[in-house]
């Protein structure tokens, strides 16, 4: 692979083990890693042969961000009216019958219209949550759309096993047997999962909420997950009615419930945990259980703000998701990196997270939510994702502090590279015919609404 040297960044933030911050600096790349971090590397390495060179004068450069919640099938579905105002469970029983008429094409094209809005966005790592499969759907579709996109992907194999004639909330259409259900993980894990540093594409194991499976699923997900080595995820305290459902149904608390069935660990992470009490965070820190934080999704279901101030404080760790795009909307990683501070600061106070702690949960601290210690940070030996993000422009004009991206600077990545492979180029991106796939989501969309 040839070499790149991205040369004269006006700011590194590499989120390194010292977040060193480098002015007027360059990132050697080699073989899909960072060789090189540093000043006057473009003195010595320019000259080489062959090696590409990406002026980043006027830049902030940053480790590409990481997404760690997401339902990218959801992007089919944004701004359904009967969902607009509805709380989580009201808004899922208006969805959950539109999802049950996907299909594979369904799942394909929305995959890739979330992870390219991502990459848009700056993000280079994203995990997916798919949680149903009708009409023949299957976790290889997802794989399939990323690859082409030149994603880095963790997507999960969710499920959901108790219907509505069995007290659950879901339509009986779109749940599955639980035999069933765990012979596809080992089906996925398999076929799709890659351990090994620098993996394009790792799986992981995602019932998708304690209200939509069983207890014994929830137990046996865990234990073929620790025995084929991959993490576990699932939806965690999202909201007053998932606490209301776990004390009614469980008699204990979230937390408590996901202790008891093998749900802790640095192999697990949550998504939401916007109500987890002071016990919860500190089980979280002391078993280093990782959290994705959804603020936007949050806010637009009315469920909270979640804790993560006192997350952080105690050392649980902490990644941001955009979760899914039907109740998000949207799908704009760095946008959600500045909602996360504003709402610590509402929560907190003005000096409650400041615009580079927020950064680096969006970076390194979704990374180490993943167990992807090979990325979120740039330095020599890791992952070569890398977002350039250009601050001549309007949303940084006036700005006394341009590395201050979340307080004034743009949300659209200039230049976005994957394992050292560029996928968008001046706001564009490259390794798919984008226009072609808006077109063909808007059709299916059309589609799903006559």
């Amino acid at each position: 692979m040839t070499d790149i040297l991205i040369r004269n960044a006006n700011t590194i933030l590499t989120m390194d083990d010292k977040r060193s911050e480098l002015s007027n600096a360059d990132i050697l790349i080699r073989n899909g890693a960072v060789a090189a971090v540093g000043t006057n590397l473009g003195n010595t390495v320019a000259a080489l042969p062959d090696t590409i060179i990406h002026e980043a004068k006027g830049c902030v450069v940053t480790p590409g961000l990481v997404n760690t919640h997401h339902h990218l099938y959801q992007t089919l579905t944004r701004a359904v009216p009967g969902g607009q105002d509805a709380l989580l469970f009201g808004w899922l029983r208006t969805l959950y019958p539109i999802w049950a008429r996907f299909g594979p094409e369904e799942i394909f094209v929305s995959a890739q219209i979330g992870l390219a809005e991502l990459a848009l966005s700056g993000c280079t790592l994203s995990s997916d949550h798919l949680y149903l499969y009708p009409n023949g759907c299957r976790l290889d579709d997802t794989i399939a759309a990323a690859a082409e996109l030149g994603m880095r992907f963790h997507p999960t194999r969710g499920a959901m096993s108790i219907g509505e004639s069995a007290g659950g909330l879901p339509p009986d259409s779109l749940v599955e047997g639980e035999e069933e259900i765990l012979n596809d993980m080992i089906r996925v894990v398999d076929k799709f999962h890659d351990a090994s540093e620098g993996s394009m594409c790792r799986v992981g194991l995602a019932p998708c909420s304690p209200f939509s499976v069983s207890r014994d699923l929830m137990r046996d997900a865990a234990l073929l997950a620790r025995d084929k080595g991959v993490m576990l995820h699932t939806h965690l305290a999202e909201n007053d009615e998932d606490i209301a459902y776990s004390e009614a149904q469980f008699g204990c608390r979230p937390g408590q419930y996901a202790e008891e069935l093998g749900w802790t660990g640095p192999d697990v992470w949550h998504a939401h945990c916007v109500k987890l009490d002071g016990q919860e965070i500190d089980l979280f820190a002391r078993t280093r259980t990782g959290v994705a934080h959804c603020p936007c999704s949050n806010c637009r279901l009315g469920s909270g703000i979640a804790p993560v101030r006192a997350m952080r404080d105690a050392g649980a760790p902490v990644g941001l998701g955009v979760d899914g795009s039907a109740s998000n909307d949207s799908g704009n990683l760095m946008a959600e990196a500045r909602h996360a501070m504003l709402l610590q600061r509402v929560a907190r106070g003005a000096d409650a997270m400041s615009a580079r702690e927020a950064l680096e949960i969006a970076t390194r601290g979704g990374a180490n939510v993943l167990g992807r210690s090979d990325c979120g940070r740039l330095a020599p030996g890791k992952r070569a994702d890398i977002a350039i993000w250009d601050t001549t422009g309007i949303d940084s004009a006036g700005s006394w502090d341009p590395a201050a991206l979340l307080l004034a600077g743009p949300t659209r990545v200039k230049h976005l590279f994957v394992e050292g492979r560029q996928i968008v180029r001046d706001g564009q991106i490259t390794s798919i015919d984008l226009p072609t796939v808006i077109e063909r989501q808007n059709r299916l969309a059309r589609a799903l609404q006559s």
